[in-house]
């Protein structure tokens, strides 16, 4: 009889404490579901108090396949809800607004060149641009200036990357390689005298920033190209210093540059165009 009743307890006692735990439960879950529940609402309140911030682009246009002409259209942008680059401005335009707006881009982080284009009238990649915060002032977005234009924001290289083959931008050692050699080796010393020139991306912000180059782009290589003509010149592994140098010894290839620096002020990899060409004619005086 003792037993049967301890077994009661017992079973009474288990049931209760199960029934203290599921309680606990099922209040954790309401007090989770209710907290998460507060949180969205608090934070759906604050983005409808946020105020907007509407800034506007006015962004060149022109479809050779229409017969317009040349425009600018004017398009709105939140920046409580775009990325703090032009490049996130043009992409939102794109995929929100207007899906024919035509221009190039490609890493986003300022390495390919893709997205050169003249924002506020200055050259430079889109990708690394900020966005103005200034939302009474509109920001104006063209292509590259004094280039033929293929669509939109989008210029014609073909002249550009033509003249960049000329100078044969490639290694081209003296004589053939020994038996057993691997790589064509130098000095640290020498290796340095190449940075500054080799990080070029050849996006064309300081040669379409040239006026001399606007002026004779079909002679004058432009600060790009003569910058990585110096790049291979002043190359220690590299056997045809002197062919090079003949090879720019010319009125308009070379001596059209009129030491402007345009194309060190806009360049967005900080380099120093201006001065690769004043040491081609260092180099091309001290040769006469």
């Amino acid at each position: 009889m003792i037993m049967n009743v301890s077994r009661h307890i017992s079973s009474k006692a288990l049931a209760f404490q199960n029934a203290r735990v599921a309680t606990a439960g099922f209040n954790a879950r309401s007090f989770s579901t209710e907290t998460e529940a507060s949180l969205k609402q608090a934070a759906s309140s604050a983005t409808d108090n946020k105020t907007e911030r509407i800034k506007y682009f006015k962004v060149y246009r022109w479809d050779p396949e229409q017969a317009q002409k040349p425009y600018l259209s004017t398009y709105p942008v939140d920046l409580n809800e775009c990325g703090p680059m032009v490049l996130d401005a043009l992409l939102k335009i794109k995929s929100e607004q207007d899906p024919t707006l035509t221009f190039r881009r490609s890493c986003r982080e300022g390495i390919c060149g893709s997205c050169a284009m003249n924002i506020n009238g200055s050259n430079t990649l889109a990708c690394l641009a900020y966005i103005d915060d200034d939302t009474k002032a509109a920001t104006k977005v063209y292509p590259l200036p004094h280039m033929y234009v293929v669509k939109d924001l989008v210029p014609d290289l073909g002249n550009f990357y033509e003249q960049y083959r000329s100078i044969e931008p490639w290694l081209q050692p003296e004589g053939e390689k020994k038996e057993g050699q691997a790589e064509y080796l130098q000095t640290k010393e020498d290796r340095s005298k190449l940075d500054g020139m080799y990080e070029c991306i050849l996006c064309a912000c300081c040669s379409t920033s040239c006026p001399s180059y606007w002026w004779n782009a079909d002679k004058y290589l432009g600060p790009a190209v003569l910058m990585q003509a110096y790049r291979w010149i002043e190359d220690s592994r590299d056997g045809s210093t002197k062919k090079r140098l003949e090879d720019l010894d010319d009125a308009f290839k070379l001596y059209r540059c009129h030491t402007i620096m345009n194309c060190t002020k806009v360049c967005p990899k900080n380099l120093n165009p201006g001065r690769a060409i004043a040491n081609i004619k260092k180099k091309l005086a001290a040769s006469h």
